[in-house]
This record gives C-alpha cells, structure tokens and sequence, in this order.
C-alpha cells in the first residue's frame, strides 16, 4: 500500500491517510495523514478532499481554518461525495469559512439527502417543517423524515414520531407515532425517550395507545431487530455534525 502511495495512486494515498488518521496499522500520526491526504485530494480524490477538510475543520494535523475546509469540502461536493455535500451545507447552515446562507445549505442538503444520505434527509426535514427558506410542506418534511428513519437516524424517527403524533403531513395515528418514539429512544434519544415517557403517562391515565397496542409494537420491533442481527441500541446519532466519507 505504500509502495503505491508512494508511486501516486491517490487511492492508495487516501487510505493510508486514513490509516495514519486512526492509526490503524501503523502509529497514528496526524501529520503524515494530512501529507497522504493532500496528495490524494490535490489528484481529485473525492473522499481525501473530504477527510483533508475535516482535518482544516477541526484543526488536526493543521492549523484549523475554516476557509480551507470549505474549499476541499466543496471540491468533494462538486464530484457528488454525498458527506461532502451534507458537510458543506453545514458550513453554509453555521457560517463557518463561508458566507453564512441557508439558501446554499439547502441545496447541498438536498442534494446529499438525493444521494441517500441520512443526516442530510433529516435536516432537509426540518427546513420543510419551519418553513425556513423553502415554503413550508409538512408532507414533504414527513418524506424526508421517514427516508432518514428507516436508515435507523434517531433524532429522523423522532421527528417522525412526532408528525403522526399531531398529524403534521400524515393521517395522525398514535400506535405510529410510538413505533417511532421506541425506535428513536431505544437508540438513547433524549426527546423521544420524553415523549415516550409522556406517552406512557397518558396510557396509565387510560388516554392515547393501549398497552396492548404499545406491546404489540415493542414485539414487532424485536423481531426486526432480531432479523436484522444488529442492536440498534448501539447505533450512534450522526445529525447535526461533520460526517466523513
């Protein structure tokens, strides 16, 4: 792998930055990925433009500069990498190394979220349901949520929970909007763990979802999880942060 690194396959160049990023394999060294990472990047390479921006993100292995990273961030989006696209309208939604602009943050979500990224589907979401710089859609914030939350993002089946709750863009239905406060808490989110709690209080009141209906959801739930031979308890939250490619 070095051996190619060192001839310029900028694949090989990306992967042993990484390697060095997280030291897997040989010391980690933040430096001398960012050396692998440039080489790569400055070839084109998509995924090191991505890792090199986050490096200028968070300042490892290089001074931080918010400029840089929205340059490498953008030559990545530019190519279609779908977490440089998520990243950059980020830098765009915050103000950092751009010209803050919610317009260019929802396009880059849109067009990340098109890509079938989870973080971008869900904060797209949330641009529909305020209403903030695209007209608000209730209908269009529920499809952009549920794309998420069937990629198991918690704070997506949350939100989502909460549209079946009131009946913000879908038919309301409260055996619905459980399912999705389950799915969400069990994966330790804070909101829907309280909306769950507040769910639970009002059944012991003899008002929302029986606890017939609530168990049958819970063992629905379990033979999914048991199907898909993963807990989904230790799946992180990615939205809201800088994701790499």
């Amino acid at each position: 792998m070095r051996q190619a690194a060192l001839d310029g396959d900028l694949q090989a160049q990306c992967y042993l930055g990484v390697c060095y990023q997280n030291g897997q394999n040989v010391p980690q060294d933040h430096q001398e990925a960012v050396k692998w990472l440039r080489r790569s990047a400055e070839q084109g390479d998509p995924v090191a433009q991505c890792y090199l921006a986050v490096c200028f993100l968070n300042g490892t292995g290089v001074p931080q500069e918010f400029g840089e990273a929205a340059k490498w961030m953008r030559e990545a989006a530019e190519q279609g990498d779908p977490a440089a696209q998520f990243n950059l309208g980020t830098l765009y939604e915050t103000g950092q190394g751009v010209t803050q602009n919610y317009a260019d943050a929802v396009k880059w979500y849109r067009e990340a979220a098109r890509r079938g990224y989870p973080p971008a589907q869900f904060n797209l979401g949330v641009f529909y349901e305020t209403g903030q710089v695209v007209p608000q859609n209730f209908t269009e914030a529920v499809r952009w949520y549920r794309e998420a939350a069937e990629q198991e993002l918690a704070p997506a089946q949350c939100n989502l929970g909460l549209c079946y709750q009131t009946g913000r863009g879908v038919e309301q239905n409260q055996a619905e909007a459980m399912k999705w406060f389950i799915r969400a808490a069990r994966q330790g989110d804070q909101t829907a763990q309280h909306n769950l709690g507040l769910h639970y209080a009002a059944t012991d009141a003899g008002v929302e979802t029986p606890l017939d209906e609530i168990d049958k959801i819970l063992l629905e739930l379990d033979a999914k999880d048991k199907a898909r031979g993963k807990d989904i308890e230790e799946k992180p939250e990615e939205s809201g942060t800088i994701e790499l490619s």
